[in-house]
């Protein structure tokens, strides 16, 4: 779903104490990863807004998928998404996976959801993606930022939900873009993916099998010379040092 991102979080430090309180808030909440996500939601709409009826069928960077595959794939868990947003993962969950068969993990899951719905008119599918991101927006600025919810691997806070989107919206934005031979600018807003790496590397470790021993910062340069550090206050066992932009891309499995 999220790639190398973890997709379950040990929550914010605020969550415990807010943990009891209702999705919704009385009033909206501006959330800073709201914002950042509708602006790579923005990315993706502008590069599939230019694109012509035989550019959906590009082959893209994921395999045995075509640009068309790809923003099926968003579209659907951006819909699993308002679904947990909503306090209806499960039966959201339910209808995307109806008559696939038993599912052998995450990615797994994801194929075959796409190739249930697989097909589509490109003018349908670009309605369905451009209709549930900013239905999905919506509903995080609606939500309390700290509230628990259900996601893929278990509970996490609608903030952490809203970097999680981001993420994967960057990640395939980068797919599709380069099926299209476009070459994408670097954003500001990668600095919260980057730290969602940080914070969900026990999950990562845990996904592949191993077991991260001691804490670890990273100590890293944004594509405009700003520096991203996380953990670095601590007596972290291991320092990880360079490139943001370079880190996002091990962690989503893109180099």
């Amino acid at each position: 779903m999220v790639e190398g991102f973890g997709v379950a979080d040990g929550g914010d430090e605020n969550d415990a104490r807010h943990a009891k309180r209702s999705l919704r808030s009385e009033a909206e909440v501006p959330v800073e990863e709201v914002h950042a996500l509708e602006e790579q939601q923005a990315e993706l709409m502008g590069l599939l807004d230019a694109i012509s009826a035989s550019d959906w069928d590009r082959p893209s960077r994921c395999d045995g998928w075509s640009v068309a595959d790809v923003v099926l794939h968003v579209a659907q868990t951006n819909e699993m998404a308002i679904g947990s947003a909503t306090g209806r993962f499960t039966e959201v969950l339910l209808a995307l996976t109806e008559g696939v068969g038993p599912l052998a993990d995450v990615d797994d899951g994801a194929a075959r959801m796409v190739d249930g719905q697989r097909g589509a008119p490109s003018a349908a599918l670009l309605d369905r993606y451009q209709d549930g991101a900013r239905t999905l927006c919506a509903e995080l600025r609606a939500g309390d930022p700290h509230a628990r919810i259900t996601w893929v691997a278990g509970e996490l806070s609608l903030r952490t939900l809203a970097t999680t989107r981001l993420a994967e919206t960057w990640i395939h934005t980068g797919d599709v873009a380069e099926a299209l031979g476009i070459a994408l600018q670097p954003a500001a807003r990668l600095g919260y993916i980057a730290r969602l790496a940080w914070r969900t590397l026990p999950y990562a470790f845990a996904r592949d099998g191993q077991e991260l021993h001691g804490p670890v910062a990273f100590d890293l340069i944004g594509p405009a010379g700003e520096a991203w550090n996380f953990g670095t206050d601590g007596a972290a066992a291991t320092t990880i040092r360079g490139s943001g932009v370079d880190l996002c891309l091990v962690a989503a499995r893109r180099v």
